[in-house]
This record gives C-alpha cells, structure tokens and sequence, in this order.
C-alpha cells in the first residue's frame, strides 16, 4: 500500500538490540541465587508445608491439614508463651528506646577518656551470652551479690529467690536482657548524634531552651530514623529471647518465663514434634511481621518531619 511504513534496516537492527538480553551478568550470579534460595526461601516454604503434617522426625511427614493450628489456639501452655513474649516486649523495648539514649548523649560529650567509658557500655554486647547468663544467675542467687546489696543498705530484710519466683523471674531475666543490650543500641544512636547539626543545638540554647526543650525539640526530631530501626530491632530481640531464659530458668517456675521460641525448642527438640512447632514458628513469624509493621507505622517509617 502507499501509506505503509516499511521499517529500515537501522530500525530492525535496533530492535533486535533491545531484545538481545546479556546473560553473562545473570550467570555469576546464578551461585549467590542459588545459595539464597537454598538457605533462605526453601526453608520457608518447607517449613510452611510441615506446618501441616504430623512430622516426628524418625517418621514420614502425613498430612493433617489445620490440625496443628486448631490444637493451637487450645493448647494453654502457649497462650502463656505468647503472654510472657508479649509481656518481656512491654518490658524490655521502652527501656532499650530511653536508656541508651541518655548514654549516647552521655558519651557523645568531647571529655578526655570518653573512648573508655563507650568501650566499657560496649563490653557486654560482645560477651557470650551464656557466659553471661551463668553469672547473673550466680548474681540472683539467695545468697548472691544482689541479695547482699539490697540487705545492706536496708531495702529488704530476708533474702529473695529472683529466679524461682513466679513474680520476679520474668523481670529478673528481662533486666538481664537490657543490661547486654544497652551498649548495642547506645551505639546505633551515638551514630545518629553525631549526623546531628550542632548549629541547631546552638540555636536552641541561645533562644533560651534548657536542656530538656533542646532533647524534645533538636534531637528526638533529628533521630526518628534512629528511633524506627532501634524501635524494630529491639521488638525483634525481645520476641525471641531463648538463651538466656533457657540458661537461667529453663521457662519455669510454672512456665513463668516461658517464652514461644522456647517452646518451640521444646516440641522440636525435647518432644519430637516438628509438625506442631513448626506451626507455631509460622504464628512467631506472623506476630513478629506485625509488630514490625506496627512499629514502622508509629514511627512513621523513619521520616524526619
């Protein structure tokens, strides 16, 4: 026809450019692929589909449908899991949001021997975490240092059992936690004081702010990035807090400190049932997406304003 456009040979010969795609980038990274999809998405999807089944180790995995889910929701030992998770969550994330704070602001002063002190908060992050669950234990004694401080200087008369109490062994262990933890989080937000503009410092002190204004309205604004990854990170943390609880009180006494992945170790390990905690790794990992979520939220995804 008159009016049809007959495409060139320059034309041609581009498009067939576009559609040659390069494999070679693709084939070095084909190992990574394959070592991330082995060790990372596989699990995932295997542990989704034993969920399902009655799976004993020593015994074929049989499919069971939602009969793992449904003993769930009546399997009263874990509903005290969830609680006790939940509970050390209360605890421990508003206490790992203040304190490191104040002994970031702590060190961040230009003193002589201030390297030290950052390094001394630092030491019990890089600690094991057995090793130190060994000694708080010795610590929480009857007749440990604890004890002996507080009779001391008069604040209790008899000596108490912190770790098998019912009362006190959730806290006591929840104490722990944060104590190993401070120098982890102090860090992050020592970063994120030094990307501060010590200009507007200066300005809020010469309009007159103290230093509790100058907190409330320089830096907690300037470190909200800050505040929504500690934020996360220590929800993470305190769902899934095991060695220390397993070190120190083993979940009891009474299931008072038991938490959802000690449980889970439990059935997995001790009892052999793969199946049903396979089920409740997959409500940890629901519960931990939406406390995530929630928390990324709240912080408004970490925007500044």
């Amino acid at each position: 026809m008159g009016n049809e456009i007959v495409p060139t040979t320059e034309y041609r010969a581009s498009k067939k450019k576009r559609r040659n795609i390069p494999l070679l980038p693709y084939l070095f990274l084909l190992p990574a692929l394959l070592l991330f999809f082995t060790f990372d998405y596989l699990p995932i999807f295997s542990a989704f589909y034993y969920s399902f089944t009655e799976y004993h180790i020593l015994s074929p995995a049989e499919w069971v449908g939602w009969e793992n889910y449904r003993a769930l929701m009546q399997d009263t030992k874990f509903w005290i899991a969830v609680s006790n998770s939940l509970t050390y969550f209360l605890i421990i994330v508003p206490l790992l949001l203040t304190v490191p704070l104040f002994l970031a602001i702590l060190v961040n002063q230009k003193l002589r021997g201030i390297q030290l002190f950052r390094v001394i908060y630092y030491l019990p992050v890089v600690t094991s975490m057995v090793a130190v669950a060994i000694v708080w234990k010795y610590l929480y004694h009857p007749a440990g240092l604890l004890n002996a401080v507080l009779q001391g200087i008069g604040l209790q008369k008899e000596a108490v059992n912190w770790l098998l109490n019912p009362d006190t062994a959730l806290p006591a262990v929840a104490v722990l936690e944060v104590w190993k933890s401070l120098g982890f989080y102090m860090v992050i937000y020592l970063a994120g004081l030094q990307t501060i503009s010590q200009e507007l410092v200066e300005a809020a002190k010469m309009d007159g702010a103290g230093r509790l204004r100058v907190l409330w309205h320089v830096y907690l604004p300037q470190l909200r990035p800050t505040i929504a990854v500690i934020l996360v990170l220590s929800t993470l943390a305190s769902v899934q807090m095991f060695t220390s609880i397993y070190i120190m009180t083993g979940g009891g006494p009474f299931d008072s400190t038991l938490t959802l992945p000690l449980y889970i170790y439990q059935k997995a390990f001790v009892e052999l049932d793969m199946g049903y905690a396979t089920a409740m790794g997959m409500v940890l990992w629901l519960i931990l997406m939406v406390l995530t979520v929630i928390n990324f939220k709240l912080s408004n995804g970490g925007r500044v304003g």
